[in-house]
């Protein structure tokens, strides 16, 4: 399995690590909902998503839509708790987002999920991290984003605000945070495109019992 990634300048270093969290700045949506966004957070994000891309045991899904069982459109990938994550720098970011976020949260992250988005046909339809616990309490959701730049669309669930929703482009290395009532309250989605783009790998932190 090939990438046919074309490298970034900010994730072109080899190093990989994370950056400070410090300049993190969070958007209040409405509900109770907020995101916050960091760009370029994980250094050396290209090496990391030529790494993900080999190393990683992807899988295709399929799944029951309506009347009929279809192919996932993403390869995916669960890293549950206890399970050796494939790269030390995620266990790296993992740690130091349970740090940042130790008080709002009051629990660690502790699972990661990936997704790989293989070209533009690829796409994640409009949800919520409701699978357990994040359908009646608040939580967190942290994505680190790698590859080529996909946008995130957030919108109320529901409707009923009018121009309510968000666009937020991720590019390799871009750190987001969904948070408080953004689960239950919001929906999330990357959308396909006709557009040419390359392959793009998604990494979801998550807190015990959420998916």
């Amino acid at each position: 399995m090939t990438g046919g990634l074309q490298g970034s300048l900010f994730g072109a270093s080899t190093e990989l690590g994370v950056g400070s969290l410090q300049g993190i700045r969070r958007t209040p949506l409405s509900r109770g909902a907020w995101i916050d966004v960091l760009p370029d957070w994980l250094l050396g994000a290209d090496a990391l998503f030529e790494k993900l891309v080999r190393e990683v045991p992807w899988h295709a899904e399929r799944r029951r839509m309506y009347d009929r069982v279809v192919d996932v459109p993403r390869l995916l990938c669960f890293y549950g708790e206890g399970d050796e994550l494939p790269d030390p720098v995620l266990d790296e970011a993992r740690s130091a987002l349970s740090r940042h976020y130790a008080a709002e949260l009051g629990e660690e992250f502790r699972t990661a999920g990936l997704c790989f988005y293989r070209d533009g046909r690829d796409s994640v339809a409009w949800h919520g991290d409701t699978i357990g616990r994040g359908s009646t309490e608040d939580t967190m959701v942290a994505i680190v984003s790698l590859g080529a730049p996909r946008s995130l669309l957030l919108r109320p669930r529901g409707g009923g605000e009018r121009g309510a929703t968000v666009r937020q482009l991720l590019g390799p290395g871009d750190l987001i945070v969904m948070g408080g009532s953004c689960q239950r309250t919001w929906e999330h989605a990357i959308p396909k495109t006709g557009r040419p783009v390359g392959p793009r790998i998604s990494i979801q932190f998550r807190p015990r019992g959420v998916r």
